[in-house]
């Protein structure tokens, strides 16, 4: 059990969907496989760095759909989709307060293919956001690959890790921070990977918070903190370069090692404090 049951999630921002991008622009069919595309862009800090032409699949033409069966926190322990859209109304309830002048962001479940605003995308990219649409988009078959593939434990609290460090992006955009990813992408210390610490810090402090008196979410329990770090260090750029070469190259690092993305979640999840994950200003990613 993740969320209370008795929640009231319906609320939460979140469809079923194709999206409906204006970009022109596609992500190549030929990138391959699944691990391939999280080393280029993992978690999707800003997708226009990876969009470009190649082979495209054709994204769903099926207009979004509300999760209206989605009501409950029971309906969020029982469904993924319906845990989306609970965490997404979780999410709105802490951010909103942390950041009242924020707008909130909407999040798309797609499969397969997606049209946004920074272009077309396959799921092999994995969760992104789109800044230029505000926007999240995820399709949940991800969790399978994070688990069987990448090699975490699975659990709710380590799919919900994936969405509130989606939206630390958002938030990243609204203060600015997210241009950092691309102003130096790459890189043991790079602004790409003090972006992506800070998300996960972000997710952290969410969590945090989301089982106060007014929270929707259950205390987390240890195993539910293990779910999330076992997810936060599955896709950390050592164990991924580690499964694909034998290799591990920081030079090339876009997102962290998983010491470091389990290290700054932690940090959010002690602190319960956003302030305290200013990643861009630390003199070391390891000072977590």
């Amino acid at each position: 059990m993740t969320f209370r049951e008795n929640a009231n999630i319906g609320g939460g921002r979140a469809s079923r969907g194709g999206g409906g991008g204006r970009g022109g622009l596609a992500v190549g069919g030929g990138i391959g496989t699944l691990l391939l595309a999280l080393v280029i862009m993992l978690f999707g800090g800003d997708p226009g760095a990876i969009l470009g032409g190649g082979e495209q699949q054709a994204p769903s033409s099926a207009e979004n759909v509300e999760l209206a069966e989605c009501q409950t926190g029971a309906d969020a322990n029982a469904d993924v989709d319906c845990r989306m859209k609970g965490g997404m109304a979780s999410l709105e309830q802490y951010w909103t307060e942390a950041y009242p002048k924020a707008p909130v962001p909407h999040a798309t479940l797609f499969s397969g293919a997606v049209n946004t605003q920074c272009g077309q995308a396959t799921s092999q990219v994995g969760p992104f956001y789109c800044p230029l649409d505000e926007e999240i988009y995820l399709d949940t078959s991800f969790f399978n690959q994070l688990e069987g593939q990448l090699g975490a434990r699975g659990g709710n609290l380590g799919e919900l890790y994936v969405l509130g460090h989606e939206y630390g992006h958002h938030i990243q955009n609204y203060t600015g921070a997210l241009k950092a990813s691309q102003q130096d992408r790459q890189g043991a210390e790079s602004g790409a990977v003090r972006v992506e610490l800070q998300a996960d810090c972000f997710a952290g402090a969410w969590i945090a918070n989301a089982s106060g008196p007014q929270g929707l979410l259950e205390p987390p329990t240890e195993q539910d903190i293990e779910s999330a770090l076992s997810a936060a260090a599955a896709v950390g750029d050592d164990s991924i370069q580690e499964k694909m070469t034998g290799q591990v190259d920081p030079h090339s690092w876009t997102h962290g090692s998983s010491e470091q993305r389990m290290g700054w979640f932690m940090r959010g999840y002690r602190s319960g404090d956003p302030n305290q994950c200013d990643t861009l200003n630390a003199a070391s990613v390891d000072d977590y």
